[in-house]
């Protein structure tokens, strides 16, 4: 029998509003479910999906309805093979493709293989296709009672509203530092000595994940670290005209184009918020974006953040990451004062 909510209490809220609706026979045929990258979607959306297939479902300490983790259908869950689960995901051209929700649908009108219900998991509905979107709109508009449709949505990533409309929401809410980092602990705490990150790496890993703990844990036992460290020195660099934007554009090249927009968006979002007088989340660029907010006015933080969306939905396009670096870090660069000439 297992818990999400113990394991990752930030869940606990939007946790709790599926078992309540589950209790009172009121779960909609679809829910959308709004989160930041990293912040545990997925493994919340597992968790409603064992509790939807279980057979008899336990009681947890608070008495709600929990997965016994013994049936049948949660040793299927436990192996990954259940096969009245079905996941969607971007494959290779980063998006989801109308292939993958047509099998959706067929999926959705077949018959349970081994238990009484089914569910299928979106991962990223707002990496749908436009030809995608509109054949999962029309599964949405034609619910069947023996399934669940769970869409997983990045905070600040647009789904058509014909398909938010068509769905419950639940927002799935950042944990507290505190709770980030005992929860990353934890899963630090199970690896083998010699591969654990120290206290140092996961501080840092935490903090440029914005808390988001699963994101967090990718960083640390990754090589995000070393090539953000690499391409902020890059950046400073060209800010300050000694090196460039060729040269500054290689280290976010070696980042990868989805983690190099997270950080230029990370750091317009606070620059945003020293414009208004707010606190930095990334310590390390608080002096440089200090500088630019005492320089600009707010609406060019916002101006910047316009322009990571656009290389976003050129990505889609496999856009070059050395390109959409060059064209962020020559954004950046117009917010320097040019120096005044002497007379």
């Amino acid at each position: 029998m297992t818990d999400i909510a113990q394991e990752m209490p930030w869940l606990a809220r939007a946790w709790s509003a599926v078992q309540s609706r589950l209790a009172q026979d009121r779960l909609p045929h679809a829910l959308l479910v709004v989160g930041e990258r990293g912040v545990g979607k997925r493994a919340w959306a597992q968790a409603v999906a064992g509790l939807l297939l279980c057979e008899a479902p336990a009681k947890s300490e608070s008495g709600a309805a929990v997965a016994c983790g013994h049936c049948k259908q949660c040793e299927l869950m436990a192996a990954g093979s259940h096969p009245d689960l079905r996941v969607y995901a971007p494959e290779k051209s980063r998006m989801v493709k109308v292939d993958q929700i047509r099998a959706l649908s067929t999926f959705a009108v077949a018959s349970p293989q081994v238990g009484h219900h089914k569910v299928a998991i979106v991962d990223r509905a707002d990496q749908l296709n436009i030809n995608a979107a509109n054949a999962l709109l029309k599964t949405l508009e034609e619910p069947l009672p023996d399934v669940t449709l769970l869409l997983l949505q990045e905070s600040g990533r647009p789904v058509l509203p014909t398909i938010r409309s068509r769905c419950q929401a639940l927002t799935i809410p950042l944990p507290t530092a505190e709770q980030g980092g005992q929860w990353l602990a934890a899963r630090v705490a199970e690896l083998d000595e010699a591969g654990r990150p120290g206290a140092e790496t996961l501080a840092k890993s935490l903090m440029l994940a914005g808390n988001a703990p699963r994101l967090a844990l990718d960083y640390a036992l990754g090589d995000f670290l070393p090539l953000r460290d690499k391409a902020f020195e890059a950046f400073r660099q060209f800010m300050k005209g000694q090196i460039p934007v060729g040269e500054a554009a290689k280290s976010f090249k070696a980042l990868g184009l989805d983690d190099s927009l997270w950080l230029f968006e990370s750091w317009a979002a606070d620059l945003a918020r020293a414009s208004v007088g707010g606190a930095v989340s990334d310590p390390e660029a608080a002096d440089m974006l200090g500088y630019l907010a005492n320089n600009n006015p707010p609406w060019r933080a916002h101006q910047l953040l316009d322009l990571v969306r656009e290389s976003r939905s050129a990505a889609v396009y496999n856009a070059s990451p050395e390109l959409e670096a060059s064209r962020l870090l020559i954004a950046w660069r117009e917010l320097m004062p040019r120096k005044r000439k002497a007379s």
